[in-house]
Order: structure tokens, then C-alpha cells, then sequence
């Protein structure tokens, strides 16, 4: 079995400074470079079982998610896992279906099984989080905003829900419906706030039979776009605040030979729809969400201090059948 010794006396450098180069320390570029083709040459494989008793972590990092089969998120993972690969670290992929019990039986694991850090979309409140900081875990929130003091990276939901449907106004709309996701999930009562914001600048009324809460899937898209086409005086354009809300939108809208309404939507579509002529998109590309927190994670992974840090992701608008503004 070759040993590190066997890599230093290749290199021509200390067993030191191969543990350097193995764990991502500084050292100078042409001893750094000396280790790694002597790495290559025999073929040297690290012990992970002492590597991580002696970093007192593991190489794995927790990736916690609401809904895996929403394409957001999806996009989200392949950002985390692309920056995570790159620093050695592999990626436990946790579901959580938006239930919090979930939630905290899985940030439990990744505290009990030793592992480097977690990221974590909050189905709702943790306490669990403050127990992960207490104890020295690297921990980066993404999409919906906590309390915790830790990093976090977010979107400006109440200026994306304001956004979307300044840009419906200015389309000419005025009687503008809302559909939102569950009440107690916090992107979703800010991009309303968002949405009532816009029209109550405009002088324009937000009743409460414009604003709809779905469930963040297809079909919830779908049943709130029923509801509003099926009132006495449907709106004549729909803000839908997630992708797979708009896409259950876009379908209804689609089959209905009744009123149209123009859509908004915040949110790529994530699969095609038979209709999508002069929608409006606020994109938010998750995998750049997923990128910038696992490059924060890995910071702190590697010792980096200072306060927590907040960053908020840029969002662009698209006119389908336009080019992009």
C-alpha cells in the first residue's frame, strides 16, 4: 500500500507538506504541482477515515432540499454538487417534501454522522440550525430567508412579486390576480406582498379574491387558475410566483375557451406548454444559487471567519416570443 512518505520522497518535499497539498492548504505552485504528479504516479489514495478525525469532519456535506422533482431545486443541486466535487466533498442529497419533522431528522443525521456542513431550504422554522452552529457545522440557507445568524443566499421576493407585476401594469393590465404558494412558506406570502405593493402604487385595488394560495406543484397551478377563470369577473392577468404553478397556469389557460388572461410568471418554465405566447418570465437561474452557496459553505468548511453573509441573487426578465430585455 503506498503511504504518504512514499509521495514526499517522490515529490522530493515532507510528509507536511503533502498533507498540505491533500487538504487544500497553501503551498508554493511548483510544490504543490510536484505532490500531485506524484500522487498520480502511484496511484496514492488517502486514508478518509483518519482525514476526517484528524479535520474532525467528514467529507460530505448535506444538501436539504423541499421537492427534489421541482426543477428549481434540481438546477439548484447540480450547482451545489459541481462547486462540492471540486473541493473533494460529496453530496448527500436529503427530501424533505416541505414537512419540517423531515427536515430535522435529516440536519440530526448530518450532525450525527460527522458531516462537514449542510445546506438547507427551509421547509419552515429549525431549531435545529443553532445546534449545527454551536457545534462549529458550516451551515448556508438558500431560497427562503431564517432567523438564524448564517449564511444565507436569497432572492428579493417581495421586489420579484413587485416586479412581475409592474411589468403585467405596464402591459396595460389592471385587474391583476395572484397565485402564491402556502401561507406559511415565506417566499410566498413576500412575492404576494410584492404583488399587493405594485398594484396599491398603481391606485389600484388588491382584493382578497385575486390572491389564491396552490400548493407549489402543477395541479395547484391548475385548481387556483380554475378558480379565477370560473369568478364573476376573472382577472385579466395572472402573476404566478413558481415555475410549476405557471406551468399548471399556462395548461389551464390553454384548455379554457372562455376569457384569456396574460401570465406572469417568476420562475423558468420547466417543461413545455401548448401556449406561452407573450408570457412574462422573471427568471432567478438556481444553479447560480446553488453555486454561490456552496462556494460559501466551503469557505467556512476551511476555516474562513467573519459574520454571517447575506446574498441576494439577481433575477432578469424574459418576454417569451421576444428577445430577452
Amino acid at each position: 500500500m503506498t503511504r504518504i512518505k512514499d509521495v514526499a520522497a517522490l515529490a522530493g518535499v515532507s510528509t507536511a507538506t503533502v498533507s498540505r497539498v491533500l487538504n487544500d492548504k497553501t503551498v508554493s505552485p511548483d510544490l504543490a504541482a510536484a505532490v500531485r504528479r506524484a500522487v498520480t504516479e502511484l496511484g496514492y489514495t488517502p486514508n478518509r477515515t483518519a482525514r476526517s478525525l484528524r479535520r474532525q469532519h467528514s467529507e460530505l456535506i448535506a444538501l436539504v432540499l423541499p421537492d427534489i422533482e421541482n426543477p428549481f431545486f434540481t438546477s439548484l443541486a447540480r450547482g451545489v454538487e459541481d462547486v462540492a466535487r471540486t473541493a473533494g466533498l460529496s453530496v448527500v442529497l436529503c427530501n424533505t417534501d416541505e414537512d419540517v419533522e423531515t427536515q430535522e431528522h435529516y440536519l440530526r443525521i448530518a450532525d450525527d454522522e460527522n458531516m462537514a456542513g449542510v445546506i438547507v431550504a427551509p421547509a419552515g422554522p429549525s431549531g435545529f440550525l443553532a445546534r449545527l452552529t454551536e457545534r462549529h457545522r458550516a451551515v448556508v440557507v438558500v431560497d427562503r430567508a431564517v432567523a438564524d445568524d448564517v449564511d444565507q443566499v436569497l432572492f428579493d421576493n417581495e421586489d420579484l412579486g413587485r416586479r412581475a407585476t409592474q411589468a403585467l401594469l405596464d402591459r396595460g393590465h389592471r385587474r391583476i390576480a395572484c397565485v402564491t404558494g402556502p401561507r406559511e412558506t415565506p417566499t410566498a406570502e413576500a412575492r404576494a406582498d410584492g404583488w399587493r405593493a405594485a398594484l396599491t402604487a398603481a391606485g389600484l385595488p388588491a382584493p382578497d379574491d385575486l390572491l389564491v394560495h396552490a400548493n407549489y406543484r402543477v395541479d395547484g397551478g391548475e385548481a387556483a387558475m380554475t378558480r379565477l377563470l370560473a369568478a364573476a369577473e376573472p382577472p385579466d392577468a395572472v402573476l404566478a410566483t413558481n415555475n410549476l404553478v405557471g406551468v399548471g397556469a399556462l395548461r389551464m389557460l390553454s384548455a379554457e375557451r372562455g376569457p384569456r388572461a396574460q401570465l406572469g410568471i417568476i420562475g423558468d418554465l420547466p417543461f413545455a406548454t401548448s401556449h406561452i405566447d407573450d408570457t412574462f418570465l422573471l427568471r432567478l437561474h438556481p444553479r447560480e444559487m446553488g453555486l454561490t452557496a456552496a462556494r460559501l459553505l466551503v469557505s467556512r468548511i476551511r476555516g474562513e471567519a467573519g459574520p454571517a453573509q447575506r446574498v441576494v441573487q439577481p433575477s432578469r426578465p424574459v418576454l417569451l416570443g421576444a428577445s430577452p430585455s
